[in-house]
């Protein structure tokens, strides 16, 4: 499959807001600004932009607990994201999802979950939405190799199948389930390995390789818009921080670590672009700095923004109020 140059700047920057995105978050949460938990997805980004860079905007991703970078491929407003997860009344969510909890119909993000696989059977849920009002609009549920051990992801993969629904199942193999490693509770070799069991394909790629994403998410899209069913995709990648901010890591080496983030998928098309003549060096640095300037406005853009009412407490939410 050949990429044009347009396309892998598209998906160079779109990696890069996201590590921006990500390394202001951790600051900013440090700094008693973000409320609650986060998760960062720095060194993952690889997955998120490639897969979403197979998919158009009215196609549906479920997310994760983990979720800032799949919603910013997607197309998420990044100053919206910040609101949210600042608790702001101008949040994607009126400020009452936070961090685990994005979701933007508008464009395609049905939301996240801080379930470990919830969002799996709800995205499956959109694919059958999508078979019965025969649209060619696919869906794809994101989440990490703890998730396969789920029953909501055997459930679902098996309904999917049955079913042939246009839905793409993406594992996030970062290694470790919070701080399992998928060695101690997985006896096959690969995620992917467990697509047989379903009878639909399974696919392993390195995930710190944004265009080998990109291509194996293009042809199993383009297999689910043709009627054909899933595709259980399995890219293997790390995580540069802990599960959450404030882990201890102690499962981790340092070594570990480092080693992971030599693998840098931002690092490793960067060198492509320069190496092949897509991009100089300066074209490089020229869309990092206006990254910043983005991430820059959004964070502006979410310190100014109002808290949400108490009064609207129980907008926007699926209750009954009783007074």
């Amino acid at each position: 499959m050949e990429i044009n140059k347009e396309k892998l700047l598209e998906m160079y920057r779109g990696m890069f807001v996201i590590r921006h995105f990500e390394t202001k978050t951790k600051e900013l949460f440090a700094g008693g600004k973000i409320p609650g938990f986060v998760h960062l997805y720095s060194g993952e980004e690889g997955v998120a932009v490639g897969v979403c860079s197979a998919l158009r905007k009215d196609d549906y991703i479920g997310s994760t607990h983990r979720g800032h970078g799949h919603c910013i491929a997607k197309g998420g407003d990044v100053k919206y994201i910040m609101a949210e997860l600042y608790g702001r009344e101008t949040g994607c969510c009126r400020g009452k999802g936070g961090s685990m909890h994005i979701a933007d119909f508008d464009v395609g993000i049905m939301g996240a979950s801080g379930i470990v696989g919830g969002s799996i059977p709800l995205i499956t849920g959109a694919a059958l939405h999508f078979k019965y009002k025969e649209t060619d609009q696919v869906a794809v549920a994101f989440f990490g190799d703890g998730a396969t051990n789920q029953g909501s992801f055997h459930e679902s993969i098996n309904l999917a199948a049955i079913w042939d629904l246009p839905i793409l199942y993406v594992c996030e193999n970062n290694k470790y389930a919070e701080s399992t490693s998928i060695s101690s509770v997985m006896r096959v070799k690969t995620v992917a390995d467990r697509a047989e069991a379903y009878g639909v394909p399974g696919i392993t790629v390195d995930g710190n390789d944004v265009v080998a994403v990109y291509e194996a998410a293009s042809d199993a899209v383009e297999r689910a818009r043709k009627g054909k069913g899933p595709t259980l995709l399995e890219c293997e990648t790390c995580r540069h921080h802990g599960h959450f901010e404030g882990d201890s890591g102690t499962y981790r080496t340092k070594e570990m670590v480092e080693e992971c983030k030599k693998r840098c998928p931002i690092k490793r098309l960067g060198k492509f672009l320069e190496d092949e003549g897509f991009a100089t060096k300066q074209e490089i640095e020229d869309i990092e700095k206006d990254v910043e300037r983005e991430i820059a406005e959004a964070i502006e853009f979410a310190d100014k923004s109002p808290w949400p009412k108490p009064e609207d407490a129980l907008k926007d939410v699926f209750v009954t109020p009783y007074y």
